[in-house]
């Protein structure tokens, strides 16, 4: 079994044939499907999806995209959804200084509430992360010292230093269909560098389709490719690719049943 640990099923590009995507994963073997809140404003269209279709759950948090809107969202809110039994952890949240599409501090800010919330309830928070790797390993390191709290790098396109940085704190990567472009040679090399057991994989779908399907809108069956990716990077089989990162998707998130 694989799983598609982060993609957007409740974007408007699923809205037409969302019942059809979810059947292709299934037949590619694609047992289990996180979808990402990125905005509390729109948390009931995620959950909703979650709660449709027994093999998807779902998290709630803002994107730092999103982290300058109001409301700003408090730590009690967060820990208040997430007590609904699909939701299984917080986020996306993070820092996206590619972008700049909201003001600096109000993302580093609300990347700590979100750390807040997966200290107090044991949920794994997951991180987002794009120009800004000096500052989350920072923050990272910073609020573990406050209190042990669980959590993934999703869509990981960073080098070694980030990866380590997660590696020491307990964190796990998540690999989307990035690791398999041409010219993704230091990422393909920094993945050969990470222990197997601290690596997912994903889609961050309708987005980052994986080859072949670059270009194209992705969706959750097309994990497969990045899951192969993965295998001929590590030198071994699909089979143990599946079973591992499957292993450490229900290893972090503990709310799934098994």
């Amino acid at each position: 079994m694989l799983v598609d640990s982060h993609c957007h099923l409740d974007f408007p590009d699923f809205a037409d044939d969302l019942d059809a995507v979810i059947a292709r994963a299934e037949g590619v073997g694609v047992g289990l499907m996180l979808t990402i809140n990125t905005h509390v404003s729109r948390f009931a269209g995620v959950l909703r999806v979650a709660e449709r279709y027994p093999n998807v759950y779902c998290t709630v948090g803002i994107h730092p995209h999103e982290a300058g809107s109001a409301p700003v969202v408090e730590v009690e809110r967060l820990i208040e959804l997430s007590r609904h039994p699909k939701v299984v952890g917080f986020g996306e949240t993070g820092l996206d200084y590619y972008y700049d599409k909201s003001p600096r501090e109000g993302q580093r800010q609300s990347f700590r509430t979100h750390i807040a919330a997966a200290r107090a309830t044991g949920l794994p928070v997951v991180v987002h992360t794009r120009d800004a790797d000096a500052d989350t390993a920072a923050i990272l390191s910073e609020e573990m010292g406050q209190g042990a709290f669980t959590g993934l790098i999703h869509c990981f396109s960073s080098g070694p230093e980030l990866a380590a940085t997660a590696e020491a704190l307990g964190l796990f990567v998540s690999l989307s269909g990035i690791v398999t472009f041409k010219k993704a040679e230091v990422l393909q090399q920094t993945v050969r560098s990470i222990p197997l057991d601290r690596l997912l994989v994903e889609t961050d779908c309708p987005y980052l389709a994986p080859i072949p399907y670059r270009g194209k809108r992705n969706e959750p069956a097309h994990v497969a490719h990045t899951a192969a990716k993965l295998a001929e990077l590590k030198g071994v089989g699909l089979a143990e690719v599946e079973t591992a990162t499957t292993a450490n998707f229900l290893r972090l998130f503990t709310k799934v049943p098994r």
